[in-house]
């Protein structure tokens, strides 16, 4: 499918088999036959040699840097050292990296490509769930901060985008699920259809079907980019709807320390159903829908509350301030995205902050 803006649209790639096919895809997106694959330790294991293949079958030259596995890759320290290094193997502005990974390794390499040589182009190679149905669309790049996540970053477009739903078989069980997550958040926004068809297929998604993971994997990329083609850079408030859960949920990874405790798509399931319930109690949203919004998330084993996460001194008080960092917030408050029903999101500035902390202490009580 097309990811439509303009002269910085692209294609995404989709299906089993994809990442032997690499080379011979990415070649006529390439302005010379040479790219630099970012990776990770775990990633390298299982795919990276499958890459090289195909891109030795299709005549392109590269050089692979294999960093360490988990968010915290994604900080100012593995920043700088991976552009020291692209720097010191001389990329050149008509060289292009390749993403071989998850969010992590995505939002990173794309960051470097953003800024080293002041912009060079590059290639997302998703090989999570999350990462496909996600943050491999869309050019949003970047690293976390001490001050949350992803604070600091660029817009900034891939040349194609290539999801083998094959490598999906790999992941553990936890990882595929956290990546569900996202899937699910599309049909909460503005494809209340999709999320009836996940309710009935969501089982098999994670269960490896073939059709119906495809299927998921595209309708998600589709409710993408179709959203980032009507606003790319978030000037109009539509692309803000993807954050749908985030703001929840980066407050909880945040206080969590992105030590591997609360993966981000697991975050983001508990922040989707406390947004529901937010919905709900300002009058948005049915508090049937809301239940099945929560029971949808627990039946494929999903985290919904607060009690899931990680045993420690959870505060109010700290969650709220992790809150007033979102890049959403607006003359000190923050906007969150509520939903009238399933599949009706919306943004809303005028959450009063009461209602937030009522319902972080209900939650951090149950």
């Amino acid at each position: 499918m097309r990811v439509d803006l303009g002269a910085r649209g692209y294609d995404i790639h989709v299906g089993s088999g994809v990442l032997a096919r690499a080379g011979a895809l990415m070649a006529p997106a390439l302005r010379r036959k040479r790219v630099f694959v970012i990776t990770d330790r775990t990633v390298a294991e299982l795919h990276l040699a499958t890459l090289e293949r195909a891109l030795d079958d299709a005549g392109i030259a590269y050089q692979a840097f294999v960093l360490p596995a988990g968010e915290k890759t994604k900080s100012w320290d593995q920043f700088q050292r991976l552009v020291d290094s692209l720097l010191e193997h001389r990329i050149e502005r008509r060289d292009a990296i390749v993403a071989l990974g998850g969010g992590v390794i995505g939002d990173l390499a794309g960051f470097a490509a953003a800024t080293v040589l002041r912009g060079v182009d590059y290639v997302q190679v998703p090989t999570t769930l999350l990462a496909q149905v996600d943050s491999s669309v869309g050019g949003k790049t970047g690293i976390n901060s001490p001050h949350g996540k992803n604070l600091v970053g660029a817009f900034h477009q891939p040349r194609l985008v290539l999801a083998d739903t094959g490598v999906l078989d790999t992941l553990p069980k936890r990882e595929l699920r956290a990546g569900y997550a996202e899937v699910v958040k599309y049909g909460l926004i503005d494809r209340a259809e999709f999320f009836h068809w996940l309710e009935a297929n969501g089982a098999d998604v994670l269960d490896g079907v073939a059709a119906p993971r495809r299927t998921a994997v595209l309708t998600a990329c589709a409710a993408k980019a179709d959203i980032v083609a009507r606003d790319e850079t978030e000037q109009s408030g539509a692309r803000a709807l993807l954050n749908l859960g985030h703001t929840f949920a980066h407050a909880l990874e945040a206080e969590c320390g992105y030590e591997g405790q609360l993966l981000h798509g697991e975050a983001v399931a508990i922040g989707l159903c406390l947004a529901a319930d937010l919905s709900a109690e300002l009058g948005y949203m049915d508090g049937a829908e809301a239940v099945r919004v929560r029971n949808h998330v627990a039946a494929v084993g999903l985290p919904t509350g607060l009690d899931h996460l990680p045993g420690r001194g959870w505060d109010v008080g700290r969650l709220l301030d992790h809150m007033s960092r979102d890049k959403k917030v607006q003359d000190g408050r923050v906007t969150f995205v509520l939903m009238k029903g399933l599949g009706g999101a919306f943004l809303d500035p005028e959450v009063p902050p009461a209602a937030v902390e009522a319902l972080l202490t209900q939650a951090l009580a149950a």
